[in-house]
């Protein structure tokens, strides 16, 4: 399989997980607060995990082989720190009831709008994941599968707060599993770009650099929408469970790979 393809398909496969949230309205008992609540924990228990034990070393090493160790270490935490200001600047530029990291409740008359905005709005958060994950499956397929599922955890969460508000609003199941699953196409587009327009920038360096980004990114994620969201489902040490087996699976999945 051509290198392209593959990282292509890991970025589609990172997208679609999204509509595993829209399936949501299916299968009602997936609402439960505990199985919520055990998702996010998990997913930010594997985004920090392969964060810095395997982007930030991936950028760390690659930085080294072109400026040297301490060089390196401040090169891939500039960009580290760079990912969580680009993150965090996404999620101030949009307004807090339409943001889809502000789990929140509302009248039923505005659960529609909430749903789609929501739905924007994480296509915005899922163009650069998707570019992400495309330049990262190019540059090394076991990192860029192993992002493409920290990723994919990530979005089946997001794909819930589309197809909830939505479902709940119109009472059409296929209407909130279209809506999530528009949400997620993001990252597939965002690989199509990246091909298309950014091809002659992909160099040792921009992959070193890109992976601290990531990690960045990721890392934000986890901290700022996963964890408090998870807290707020009033289930703490189920969250805490979640994210140890989180890492663990990372782990294991890393080390046997």
């Amino acid at each position: 399989m051509s290198p392209v393809l593959f990282a292509f398909l890991i970025s589609l496969f990172a997208g679609l997980s999204t509509a595993i949230g829209g399936l949501l309205p299916f299968f009602p008992k997936a609402s439960d607060k505990r199985v919520l609540c055990f998702s996010l924990g998990l997913s930010a228990g594997v985004m920090v995990y392969i964060s810095f034990m395997e982007l930030m070393g991936e950028a760390i090493d690659g930085l080294a082989g072109l400026y040297g160790d301490r060089r390196a270490g401040l090169m891939a935490l500039g960009f580290f720190v760079m990912g969580m200001l680009v993150i965090a600047l996404i999620d101030h530029l949009v307004p807090e009831e339409e943001n889809p990291h502000e789990f929140g409740g509302g009248d039923d008359r505005k659960l529609g709008k909430m749903g789609i905005l929501s739905a924007l709005a994480i296509a915005v958060h899922n163009f650069p994941e998707g570019l992400a994950s495309f330049m990262s499956a190019l540059s090394d397929p076991v990192s860029g599968i192993s992002i493409a599922i920290a990723i994919a955890l990530h979005n089946i969460p997001e794909g819930i707060t589309v197809a909830g508000p939505i479902y709940h609003s119109t009472g059409s199941r296929s209407k909130a599993f279209l809506f999530a699953l528009g949400s997620g196409l993001a990252e597939p587009l965002g690989a199509l770009v990246g091909f298309l327009f950014l091809r002659s920038i992909f160099t040792p360096l921009t992959f070193s650099l890109v992976y601290a980004l990531v990690a960045g990114i990721m890392v934000y994620l986890a901290f700022d929408e996963l964890l408090p969201t998870a807290e707020n489902y009033g289930h703490h040490h189920l969250v805490i469970y979640a994210v140890i087996i989180g890492m663990v699976l990372m782990g294991l999945t890393l080390a046997l790979t």
